[in-house]
């Protein structure tokens, strides 16, 4: 049988791991290797160890006898997909680095970077639980919160800005953020947020699953905890949902594991919020945490 064409190289790069990949043309992964970040090695030892590990797939593809077109990196923090250029990503320690240019140069492949969420984001709307609708928002819920804007299928960057739906105040005055802000739905609806506020209440800690569980079992704190978080998410969705009327939102990340003990009451408490907006379908995540991969593979194929 012959070997796959245009096949690309695809990276998701975290603050924590790096998850790559061959993803050959039926959006298959053919080869795939996960490598530990570094960032407290800082930056350049970051970017180092990306463009090694970009070097050595197109070596392995080379020797498994499949043709390597391109290759396509989502990455954390505000991210310039028409230039090329990190503009900052506090958790991989880059400020305005040109990547693209660097891994081009290295591997003499067409490179195209992006956001890790909006890439995530044009992977379940391609190849997940977005496909057959044209307007959705991607919502991973996990340390943080982050949205991915499709719009007319296609994502929206802002000029890297788009987004950042953790940020939408949510209670005026209220928690502090690590945006510098306070009040930001990030600070209550976030896993860390909502262990932190299991934890100020009890004096016990317990991840936000764990919170979940608990509330579901009928733990009265916990269930306080929970209804929290998922009142602030639906009073920044009935904003979004105002604005830019989805068909569909998608929610991921860790926080997607509870399943339907929160998008059941995710969907009521939205619901109550809109009059004569369209109620979007929620719905949750396909594609796991193969996403942000799928995702660099599919802006890979756009740089052929």
């Amino acid at each position: 049988m012959s070997a796959p064409a245009g096949c690309v190289i695809g990276l998701d790069v975290g603050g924590t791991r790096i998850k790559a990949g061959i993803v050959g043309p039926e959006h298959r992964v053919l080869l795939d290797r996960t490598r530990a970040t570094g960032a407290a090695d800082g930056g350049d030892a970051v970017a180092a160890r990306i463009l090694d590990l970009v070097t050595g797939l197109a070596e392995e593809a080379s020797a498994a006898g499949l043709d390597v077109a391109a290759a396509g990196l989502a990455l954390p923090g505000i991210v310039d997909e028409s230039t090329g250029r990190v503009i900052v990503s506090a958790n991989l320690g880059w400020r305005d680095r040109d990547l693209a240019a660097s891994l081009a140069a290295r591997t003499d492949l067409p490179v195209v970077i992006g956001h890790d969420v909006r890439a995530g984001g044009l992977a379940e709307a391609v190849l997940g639980a977005g496909r057959r609708h044209r307007d959705l928002l991607f919502l991973p819920i996990g340390t943080g919160i982050a949205g991915a804007m499709i719009l007319d299928r296609r994502p929206y960057a802002g000029g890297g800005y788009a987004g950042e739906i953790g940020h939408v105040r949510v209670r005026p005055e209220g928690r502090p953020c690590p945006c510098g802000g306070r009040g930001c739905l990030e600070a209550y609806a976030s896993a860390a947020a909502i262990a932190r506020a299991y934890a100020a209440r009890t004096g016990a800690a317990a991840t936000a699953d764990r919170v979940a569980g608990r509330a579901a079992a009928g733990d009265p704190v916990a269930a306080a905890v929970w209804r929290d978080a998922i009142e602030a998410l639906a009073t920044a969705l009935s904003a979004y949902v105002t604005i830019c009327a989805p068909e569909l939102i998608i929610i991921g990340g860790g926080l997607a594991e509870s399943g339907e003990s929160l998008l059941e009451p995710l969907r009521a408490a939205l619901a109550a919020r809109l009059s004569f907006q369209r109620e979007p379908r929620i719905v949750r995540a396909a594609l796991g945490d193969r996403a942000g991969l799928l995702g660099a593979a599919l802006l890979a194929r756009r740089a052929r």
